[in-house]
């Protein structure tokens, strides 16, 4: 007897074929293959593990929400040094897929208050599912420990470079403010 957990598990649904009483449980683990593709596709170094877990269900006629927990471990290039920086994520994850909505037309679009509201598809794909909620999860500028921005001077030779204290024109008026207030009160001091 074949064992259960090593039988190919489905990871595309159909919609018209989902039962519309009760929920259709699910578990993405891609392979290692899969896991490199989808850290390629959003610039990871590694994609050690990823894991989507939750259930697919009816509400109504013309809804299914879908309510998972992802689960992943990668690494990431740090900001500023470029060298790997670790990533755990452990997120909810929600989508509702309603049927007779539209995408939005056109340059411009309100935000709907709900932002897991979408068309309902016609094929459901917890690869893309994971692939989107791992990358609005990862940290969009991560650091390593210790890491700094230095500031970086540049200038051609014989000139000197500008810092950012110099591009702050009425930072001297401050100084002259204080020196001002000073000779008052030193000059106040004396009439009395």
């Amino acid at each position: 007897m074949p064992d259960p957990s090593t039988e190919p598990r489905p990871t595309r649904f159909r919609t018209g074929t989902l039962s519309p009483r009760k929920p259709t449980r699910f578990s993405y683990r891609p392979d290692r293959d899969e896991r490199a593709a989808i850290a390629s596709d959003l610039g990871l170094l590694a994609l050690h593990a990823l894991d989507l877990t939750g259930e697919i269900r009816p509400v109504g006629r013309d809804e299914l929400l879908l309510e998972a927990v992802l689960t992943a471990s990668a690494d990431q290039a740090c900001s500023v040094t470029l060298v790997p920086v670790p990533a755990r994520i452990a997120e909810s994850v929600r989508r509702r897929y309603v049927a007779g909505l539209s995408d939005p037309e056109g340059d411009e679009a309100e935000m709907p208050e709900d932002d897991t509201v979408e068309p309902m598809p016609e094929v459901i794909d917890l690869a893309e599912v994971a692939a989107e909620a791992l990358s609005l999860a990862l940290p969009l500028y991560p650091r390593a420990p210790g890491a700094e921005f230095a500031p970086a001077l540049h200038a051609a030779d014989g000139i000197a470079p500008l810092k950012d204290a110099d591009l702050k024109p009425f930072a001297g008026l401050q100084g002259l403010a204080e020196r001002l207030q000073a000779k008052d009160e030193s000059g106040s001091d004396e009439e009395r």
